[in-house]
């Protein structure tokens, strides 16, 4: 019964092995049109915070002046558009607009005692435009709050007094400020429309006007200020966000995500469905940035945004700052004008690079009917293939696995596709990689010990049990009770090296095969606009190390369980705690670099700017400078000494690195694939050099040593 069952279990291995490559080549096609799409959109836009210009220029000695002659250098630079908030009384007063008071200050502006029991809002306009085109929207905003005001005036200016204390009138949003708008629109610049949700209740009537007035002006994208979208206070009492979305899909406008929050601004997942993914990636430089950092290094970084993370509008910020060293307030601006011009600088460093300078577009998104039917297949295929990784370290469930893999990815696709896709992709992520690192050790065990074993293991069971009833170990000879060799003969140089490079490219291409699951699995617009992101990133950089070091300690020689008893009730010594402490903080700090937040040491980013302008697409350090050479190098060693299997269990971060490099979806394919394959090449390189360097110093020991020579006359 038991040798039927491994008939049948064997037979399924090869048909999952079949499943896996139909659901490989099934996920190409799927592959293919996210590359269509990733080249749909190119143009980058330039922004520049007009707030913070009018906040630089209100420190300046003739403020109009100075606004004027910076938006002329920042349109000659190649600021393409300005950012414009909802305004507010403190706002309109910076912009000149008109002044305000309290209670107090008016009286004293009047040369009069202070009301008693009043504190109100006075509010004197600048002049007749002032109050013809400003006054109206100050009125709605008040109106909206149920604000009690009357018209006032002195010294020759009108104005009004609002019924409110000044400290809450400041903080009432108001709408944009169409005289700002004029200015912006007749100095040639695009207007990026920033809404907050602050303005409450929502009501349809008054966004449809404030979006019909935009739009007169060329708005085509709007940015939210805040944690959430416009709408999302209101959005259970009246599917305000539905609104809005209605609203901006009539208006022809998108919105646009920033880069990097702490957490996605709340809705905006919602609001992206509803307008069809209109929505661009934003980069936004801090203004300690725009002060502290050179122009290249600025250039630098705005390349590789667009280059690398599809970022295709850059924020600009600045600000003013006290500096005692030049006795004055001074400001960023005259670096971001060296960082935008010239010929290294941004607007001809991203045209060269394909990334021309005008208004952002977002990806055109098709859905091809092949679509739905192809990920059914990719996802059966991710199935099969977490299937074979759990029979490898659990024969003989091969069947019943898969089958319980099928109805419960079908069952969560019921419930929350989503999640399915995501742990599907993770599964098949850590299972390539892993089984191809089983796939080498089999081979490496079958060049040295002798004992062919395949993937899986399938004839372990039968193995094991004869293990048991003889009491003997699969590697146990007469001369050598515990089985272990640790130096293995027989095989020549040129023989472990031409197995190595092989092992190491058919190795490569079977972790690799994870990546059209991840890509075909994960090839929603979401995940490339980072509204969905890849979970269980930092499982995937921990289980195929584990599960490699458990499949080199227990799964290699004799029965695992046998193994497992014998490594229980070994001695606990002072080495072996230091080794596990040196162990554990070495995973800490490999998982603290991992991620878009890992950390670096001081002198990487130099390096990676480095690589990055050598090759054009940045190879992960940690592939083609650690992994990728121990792994060539552990694999020809590890056909002598048996010490170097452990060079194996370090290979596997280079193997799982490079299935992680595709999870970064926001990434365009064809960089991930170039950097994958440039990672691989220069690893092979200093990996072949490793394995030269080795052959001098054994060379150098077996001619030098005291004790080779002992060796070589005792024989």
């Amino acid at each position: 019964m038991l040798q039927r069952w491994q008939h049948w279990n064997r037979k399924a291995r090869l048909w999952l092995w079949i499943i896996t490559l139909v659901g490989v080549i099934a996920a190409l096609p799927l592959g293919i049109n996210r590359m269509k799409m990733e080249s749909t959109s190119k143009q980058v836009e330039y922004v520049f915070d007009y707030r913070d210009l009018v906040e630089i220029a209100e420190l300046q000695a003739r403020p109009k002046a100075y606004l004027e002659e910076q938006l002329k250098n920042m349109k000659y630079v190649g600021i393409t558009t300005m950012s414009l908030y909802e305004s507010s009384l403190r706002e309109l007063q910076q912009a000149g607009r008109l002044t305000y008071y309290s209670s107090k200050d008016a009286a004293l502006l009047q040369s009069q005692l202070e009301p008693v029991g009043q504190n109100f809002t006075y509010i004197l306009f600048t002049g007749e435009r002032e109050e013809a085109e400003i006054g109206p929207i100050i009125r709605e905003a008040f109106d909206r709050a149920g604000a009690v005001y009357r018209p006032w005036s002195f010294g020759g200016r009108n104005g009004l007094v609002i019924e409110r204390p000044l400290q809450d009138s400041v903080l009432k949003p108001i709408s944009f400020d169409p005289i700002t708008m004029d200015t912006l629109r007749d100095a040639g610049f695009h207007i990026l429309a920033r809404f907050t949700d602050r303005v409450l209740p929502y009501e349809e009537e008054e966004v449809d006007k404030q979006l019909a007035k935009l739009k007169s002006y060329g708005v085509t994208r709007i940015l939210f200020d805040g944690d959430k979208v416009k709408g999302y206070t209101d959005q259970q009492e009246s599917r305000s966000i539905n609104s809005f979305a209605s609203l901006l899909n009539k208006y022809g406008m998108g919105v646009a995500t920033i880069e990097n929050l702490k957490k996605p601004q709340r809705g905006i997942n919602k609001l992206a469905f509803i307008t069809n993914y209109n929505v661009v990636r934003l980069y936004s430089l801090s203004p300690d940035d725009a002060m502290g950092m050179t122009p290249e290094a600025i250039a630098d970084r705005f390349l590789l945004a667009a280059k690398d993370r599809n970022i295709r509008m850059f924020f600009l910020n600045s600000s003013a700052q006290s500096s005692l060293e030049k006795s004055a307030v001074v400001n960023s601006l005259d670096n971001l004008y060296i960082t935008m011009k010239g010929e290294e600088g941004v607007v001809q460093k991203l045209a060269d690079a394909g990334f021309p300078s005008s208004i952002a577009e977002p990806f055109k998104v098709e859905h091809p009917s092949y679509a739905k039917p192809l990920k059914a297949v990719v996802a059966a295929g991710a199935v099969a293939l977490i299937a074979l990784l759990i029979n490898t370290f659990l024969p003989g469930l091969l069947i019943p696995v898969f089958l319980l893999g099928l109805i419960g990815s079908a069952g969560l696709y019921v419930l929350k596709g989503p999640l399915m896709e995501q742990s599907l992709a993770l599964g098949a992520g850590i299972a390539a990689p892993t089984l191809a690192l089983v796939w080498v050790m089999n081979r490496i065990y079958s060049r040295t010990e002798g004992n062919q074993r395949y993937v899986g293991g399938p004839d372990w069971p039968l193995r094991f049990s004869a293990q048991q009833g003889t009491g003997m170990d699969s590697g146990t000879t007469a001369g050598n009770p515990s089985g272990l060799k640790w130096i293995f003969e027989g095989l020549t140089v040129g023989r472990r090296f031409g197995l190595a490079i092989v092992w190491f490219i058919v190795t490569a291409l079977m972790s690799l095969m994870a990546v059209p699951f991840v890509f075909g699995l994960l090839n929603n617009v979401t995940y490339s606009l980072v509204l969905e992101q890849f979970r269980g990133v930092s499982l995937l950089h921990l289980a195929p190390i584990g599960l490699t070091a458990i499949y080199v300690l227990l799964y290699t020689g004799e029965a695992p369980i046998r193994r497992l008893r014998k490594l229980l009730s070994t001695p606990i010594t002072v080495l072996m705690v230091v080794a596990g402490v040196a162990i554990a903080a070495a995973g800490l700090y490999y998982l603290s670099r991992t991620g878009n937040a890992g950390t670096t040491l001081p002198f990487e980013k130099p390096f990676r700017t480095f690589l990055e302008t050598t090759f054009g697409v940045r190879p992960r350090n940690k592939e083609f400078l650690l992994a990728h050479p121990l792994f060539l190098a552990g694999l020809f060693l590890a056909l002598r000494y048996r010490a170097a299997w452990v060079l194996i269990i370090v290979a596997s971060i280079g193997q799982l690195s490079m299935v992680d490099t595709f999870a970064h979806i926001h990434t365009p394919l064809y960089i991930s694939i170039i950097r994958v394959f440039l990672g691989l090449g220069l690893g092979a390189i200093f990996g072949i050099i490793l394995i030269g360097v080795w052959q001098l110093l054994e060379g150098a020991y077996r001619k030098w040593s005291p004790a080779w020579k002992n060796k070589v006359s005792e024989s």
